[in-house]
């Protein structure tokens, strides 16, 4: 039956957590006697060789950061601007100036514009988004509507009859009932 089964449950359960402690005892025991079986003395002095031993990384040894040379930032003085406009006078482009002078290629195009030597872009000009004429757009007919209904004017007598019936009736029972207080 199903208390035969619970009792082996609780048997079964007790013998794990027994089988767990003898388990976790001898473990502690084997550790224990782990560093006397590799000739160490102590502990700390097995732990330090593991730990020496597993430093290592397997594969690829790392690669040392590389040192990126960063310029100095230089100052754009008066004798810049003129080495700058005499080159471009010359016909230099913006890259041959900016290497010979030593500065970088947008300082280079900065100076032009502050210079004026910089020509305005010129846009192409636009083509026209439709070539063909412009559509006048045509009036829309108006749909015709369909003939109203005959309204029957009794009904609608009788529906606000019995709405006015009932307004009634609820103001006269509010009446009552404040009456009763």
């Amino acid at each position: 039956m199903i208390t035969d089964e619970i009792k082996a449950l609780a048997a079964a359960k007790a013998n794990f957590v027994q089988l767990e402690q003898s388990i976790a005892s001898s473990l502690d025991r084997e550790l224990a006697a782990l560093p006397a079986t590799y000739g160490f003395s102590d502990v700390g002095a097995f732990i330090r060789a593991v730990k020496a031993a597993g430093g290592r990384r397997r594969g690829r040894p790392a690669k040392p950061p590389i040192e990126t040379k960063r310029s100095k930032r230089i100052r754009i003085t008066d004798a810049i601007r003129a080495r700058v406009k005499k080159l471009v006078m010359a016909g230099k482009s913006g890259s041959q100036i900016a290497k010979s002078v030593g500065i970088s290629p947008p300082s280079v195009q900065n100076v032009k514009k502050a210079l004026g030597l910089v020509r305005p872009r010129q846009r192409p000009h636009k083509k026209p988004w439709r070539t063909a004429p412009k559509q006048v757009a045509t009036p829309k007919l108006r749909k015709m509507r369909k003939p109203a209904k005959p309204v029957d004017f009794e009904a609608t007598l009788n529906v606000t009859q019995s709405r006015q019936l009932s307004t009634d009736v609820v103001t006269s029972l509010n009446e009552d009932n404040r009456g009763d207080k």
